[in-house]
């Protein structure tokens, strides 16, 4: 009703455009001055919808559709998403502030580049969008020593897998494929990240890659707690482990809770390289809890290389059937039945790159050897465990849940584990740990306890549920 009475206002308008404008328009102010102080003493003076409209009109159209706009709010039919060309925050605005538009226009930018055109298009059940993108096509690519290649050979597989580990893995673990659809051969799929992904985080520049000073090597960690087993001392070519698999409560959007492998070499310094891979739930990173399988790498320290999945060049994947990053399932229940995913990193003997294995024998890609320094050679550390962000946001110890959420003591069913942990050796043999040791930063919190037995090899135990009457 508003919406047509202003064009019929306009149309009267145009009708009487002959003299009398600057004088009409100034009765017309008066009026609606009149009409506001009316209106504020709630007198019960009413007015035609017809002056109400006469008050509403401006002398360009561009005002007048402002001023509809404002108005006139039930000329809508639904409320409509902001895109990031109009629209941002809670949508009032029209026009935005410049550093909001360059924000966005840095936010489609990013968008453009780590997103490629898919062949096909999956929708998961659990609301991800996986897209399957020609293999030589994907992300890893975009890097500057890596442009023009495509993806390697399978390289050698190390000798020696652990005897009593029979149990067979199939790339069925994610929700994306209970769909019942896949990517075709020579594609990969993808999660597609979303403009309300990046608006998540808490730096445009900073979308998809860690803090730095995540690694554990002493208890001041700048708020990342963790519980690990790890050998050092050696030089290693390669880990592997069974991990079993939860989904832990995190207490706020700005913390996390994974369990992984890292593959460490170098200083603790600005010059550290790790690879990474495992689980994690990140409320920031994916916009939900469930735990996720991801990859990481970075050749400084956490500063300006590396990122999580293929959110930026780097990691080359192979396979077409897993998607990094994507919901695992099914999950772990407290006295009920439990889940592991089993992983290993390792060094190709020929080319030096880092392959990374699911199950037995599904190979999902692999770390190029240029994209490090020290990790060229060797890693001088492997180190296995948890570790969760503690903001304190309430002043208090998070909540956040580790593994389980219970503690190494109260054992399988109910503790999160690492079972059958070894290491690739020099000759690209998987061999048994030698002087596991294993440290929890903050043991009333989060727990580790450590075991050798002939079906598990190595093991341990893990966890906690946070804040608790010892962990205030």
């Amino acid at each position: 009703m508003c919406w047509n009475t202003q064009l019929s206002c306009l149309v009267h308008r145009r009708r009487r455009r002959e003299g009398g404008r600057r004088r009409r328009r100034r009765r017309r102010q008066r009026q609606c001055k009149q009409m506001h102080r009316d209106m504020k003493i709630r007198t019960k003076r009413s007015f035609s919808s017809m002056d109400f409209s006469w008050c509403l009109s401006f002398p360009i159209i561009v005002h007048f559709l402002l001023l509809v706009s404002l108005v006139c709010p039930v000329s809508s039919s639904s409320p409509r998403r902001p895109s990031p060309s109009t629209e941002v925050g809670n949508g009032n605005q029209t026009l935005r502030p410049q550093d909001e538009l360059n924000k966005f226009n840095l936010i489609r930018n990013h968008l453009q580049q780590i997103n490629k055109p898919p062949v096909k298009t999956i929708k998961s059940p659990d609301g991800d969008i996986i897209d399957c993108v020609v293999t030589h096509e994907q992300p890893a690519f975009d890097h500057p020593k890596l442009k023009g290649q495509k993806p390697l050979d399978p390289p050698e597989r190390p000798e020696g897998y652990n005897k009593h580990e029979v149990e067979e893995m199939s790339e069925e673990f994610q929700v994306w494929s209970m769909s019942g659809e896949y990517c075709p051969e020579g594609t990969i799929p993808i999660r597609r990240t979303t403009e309300e992904d990046m608006l998540r985080a808490s730096s445009v520049t900073t979308f998809g890659r860690k803090l730095r000073s995540r690694v554990r090597r002493d208890t001041n960690s700048n708020g990342h707690e963790h519980a690990v087993g790890y050998v050092s001392g050696e030089e290693y070519y390669g880990a592997k482990a069974s991990i079993n698999v939860w989904a832990p409560k995190v207490a706020n959007q700005y913390e996390f809770s994974l369990s992984q492998m890292w593959v460490i070499s170098g200083s603790f310094g600005n010059d550290l390289n790790t690879i990474e891979a495992g689980w994690q739930v990140s409320p920031e990173l994916y916009g939900d809890s469930y735990p996720r399988f991801f990859t990481y790498w970075t050749s400084d320290a956490y500063q300006a290389t590396g990122c999580y999945n293929l959110l930026c060049s780097g990691f080359v994947q192979t396979n077409n059937r897993i998607a990094i990053g994507a919901a695992i399932s099914p999950t772990s229940s407290y006295h009920g039945g439990q889940f592991d995913i089993s992983l290993l990193i390792w060094k190709d003997p020929k080319h030096g790159n880092w392959w990374l294995e699911f199950g037995s024998g599904i190979l999902v890609g692999y770390w190029p050897s240029v994209l490090f320094t020290h990790l060229r050679d060797h890693a001088s550390m492997v180190q296995f465990g948890g570790e969760i962000v503690n903001s304190r946001q309430s002043g208090f110890h998070t909540s956040t849940q580790m593994g389980s959420g219970h503690f190494a003591g109260e054992g399988f069913g109910k503790a999160s584990y690492f079972r059958n942990m070894q290491v690739v050796d020099w000759d690209n043999n998987l061999v048994p740990l030698s002087n596991l040791k294993v440290l929890a930063d903050h043991p009333n919190c989060y727990d580790i306890q450590g075991g050798i037995n002939r079906v598990w090899g190595n093991y341990f135990y893990y966890g906690g549920p946070g804040r608790n009457v010892r962990c205030p």
